[in-house]
């Protein structure tokens, strides 16, 4: 969904090396040979939006100084390994220390939980642009929802900041010229905040073969933002932190289901499916069809994708027409199918009493809309269809949200909209690994 979405995909270079690598990403399969032993699957994203200077971005410029990002995995477990992204960077970084630990009060961590990640056995390590690098594993106890805490020090100064641009969650970073303070278990040197998400883009759990990832693919609504205001270009600052989009909902379900399914967001606010962003909005991403190699099919153990994506691209004033949508569709479930996952195709929420969407595209946006929803609903394309339409659309009034699940902005789903978001999916189309415990 649209907030206020840039420059296109930079090509991801290939560089492999042993033990750590500066990674193009791969397809990591669900199933691993003969599904004995335990193997990677991705716990938590946030996909690269772009890289902007800092002050754009609310970040202060990286200086010899620390990032302490907060992320949330969905599966607990006691190794991981980190991402870290350069892939819309304009020049090399170097990754002088970086830590995992688990997250105490704000921006302290648990005392004695603090493990540096290493790459290749080393403890710096530089990132070409263009790329990103996965770390060796680190041994790491956790618990299922237990946020962890990933430093990040760097004694150079990159121009650009390279990461998601609202992961909706706090994290933390220190002073100018203040140092490495990545293993501090204490809070003090970290005086700033932010919601955006600097150079971390995906950490794994090792789990059992039967284990495996279902990646929510999309725009802001996968992202999880909620209005505070009918303009939508700002969000309620009451659900940062909290874990109120519809992947936690739905990862929530999967557990007390027993479903051995790990839910991932890899959405970005303000994607559109068939453009890239304009370069006075960057961080709206590149468009979602060239974003699904490195996104969602390099997610390690991957079987399933849940794809919501399109509302932004009928609902700018110029929007892109129905038949370039059903292409776009067909490539994108194509792609998906081909690398083995499991489609499951999301229809578009309603959203014609809403300003960008709304007001000023309508006439045009709101019957291609249901257009596509029908088409979705009645073609065998995908392998599941998800009616998001029909559980949150006003009852009276089918072009528009019912405003007990609506935000501010009448665009943006609020968190009870979410959680019925999560109760419409039928958890039992999904694929999961094919390896049997």
């Amino acid at each position: 969904m649209i907030r206020c979405a840039g420059r296109g995909a930079v090509p991801m270079l290939a560089i492999a090396a042993a033990a750590t690598m500066l990674i193009a990403p791969q397809r990591a399969s669900a199933e691993p040979d003969g599904c004995t032993s335990a193997h990677w699957v991705s716990n938590w994203s946030a996909s690269p939006s772009d890289a902007r200077p800092a002050g754009e971005i609310g970040v202060a410029p990286a200086r010899p100084q620390t990032y302490r990002v907060i992320a949330t995995p969905h599966r607990g477990g006691e190794s991981v390994r980190i991402h870290l992204t350069n892939r819309f960077g304009r020049e090399p970084v170097t990754f002088t220390h970086v830590t995992v630990a688990r997250q105490g009060a704000g921006a302290a961590v648990e005392p004695d939980s603090t493990h540096t990640a290493l790459f290749g056995g080393r403890e710096s390590i530089t990132v070409a642009p263009g790329t990103d690098i996965v770390s060796d594993p680190v041994s790491i106890a956790f618990a299922n929802f237990a946020p962890l805490a990933v430093s990040v020090y760097m004694d150079s100064a990159p121009t650009t900041i390279p990461g998601h641009d609202d992961g909706n969650a706090t994290s933390y970073y220190t002073g100018a010229g203040s140092g490495d303070h990545a293993a501090d278990a204490g809070a003090d040197a970290f005086v700033n905040v932010t919601t955006h998400v600097p150079f971390v883009s995906q950490i794994d759990v090792l789990a059992a073969p039967d284990v495996s990832t279902v990646v929510a693919f999309g725009d802001s609504i996968t992202e999880g933002h909620v209005g505070s205001d009918f303009i939508g270009n700002s969000k309620l600052e009451g659900v940062v932190d909290q874990n109120v989009r519809y992947p936690d909902f739905l990862q929530r379900r999967l557990d007390a289901a027993g479903r051995k399914l790990v839910v991932t967001n890899a959405g970005i606010g303000g994607n559109r499916l068939t453009r890239d962003t304009i370069p006075v909005m960057p961080r709206f991403g590149p468009a979602g069809l060239s974003r699904i190699q490195a996104d969602v099919i390099a997610q390690s153990g991957a079987s399933d994708v849940i794809v919501l994506i399109g509302i932004n691209d009928l609902g700018t004033p110029i929007g892109v027409s129905y038949e370039e949508m059903i292409d776009a569709y067909t490539r994108t479930v194509d792609q998906f199918h081909r690398a083995g996952l499991k489609v499951h195709l999301g229809t578009l929420l309603p959203a014609s009493d809403t300003l960008l969407h709304g007001y000023i595209s309508i006439p045009p946006a709101d019957p291609v809309r249901m257009r596509l929803n029908s088409w979705i609903r009645t073609r065998a394309l995908a392998d599941s269809v998800i009616d998001f339409d029909a559980a949150l659309r006003d009852t009276g009034n089918p072009s528009i949200l019912d405003k007990r699940y609506a935000s501010a902005d009448n665009l943006h789903p609020n968190p009870e909209g979410y959680r019925v978001m999560a109760d419409a999916i039928d958890i039992a189309r999904f694929s999961g690994s094919k390896c049997v415990p």
